[in-house]
């Protein structure tokens, strides 16, 4: 057991454990896709919410809704038997610390240089990399895109009315 498993999380865990990190701001419906088809392919499914130092120093955005929130959003999702802050500079750490079977990732990262360096690095320790399609129709950056087009009228808007 380590730090991050209470003494029930760590007796629950049978069968094939999976891990599907992600920063799960602005939860849609491309975040319960992933979820829901790790837990398809795995008995128990961790999920890791990116820290928000993370979120700004790997991706460089600011979270719009605060880990602790994150947290609880996706706790309480119904394919999630555990969440935990993602707070690992690397995802063999995450290994290390949760000893999962099977990494979930979204096929944009297969075929690309970390997502192969991520297979060899998970090959070596018996984890399976799974990629899941995805969702075209909903993603966190265009709705960070359409938030700060709302920002940039209100903004348009009060200028014109101060004038």
């Amino acid at each position: 057991m380590n730090e991050y498993q209470s003494s029930d999380q760590a007796s629950a865990r049978q069968g094939r454990v999976g891990y599907a990190a992600g920063a799960f701001d602005l939860f849609h419906v491309g975040h319960l896709n992933i979820l829901r088809h790790a837990k398809s392919a795995c008995d128990y499914l961790i999920a890791g919410v990116v820290s928000d130092e993370l979120l700004r120093t790997r991706k460089r955005i600011e979270p719009v809704v605060p880990l602790t929130e994150r947290l609880e959003i996706v706790r309480h999702i119904g394919f999630v038997d555990e969440a935990v802050e993602e707070t690992w500079e690397d995802k063999l750490q995450a290994w290390e610390a949760l000893r999962f079977d099977i990494f979930f990732k979204g096929d944009d990262w297969r075929g690309t240089a970390e997502g192969l360096r991520l297979e060899a690095e998970f090959a070596k320790v018996g984890v399976e990399v799974v990629y899941f399609p995805y969702t075209m129709s909903t993603s966190s950056t265009a709705l960070r895109r359409a938030l700060a087009q709302l920002e940039e009228q209100r903004e348009l808007d009060t200028t014109l009315v101060q004038a």
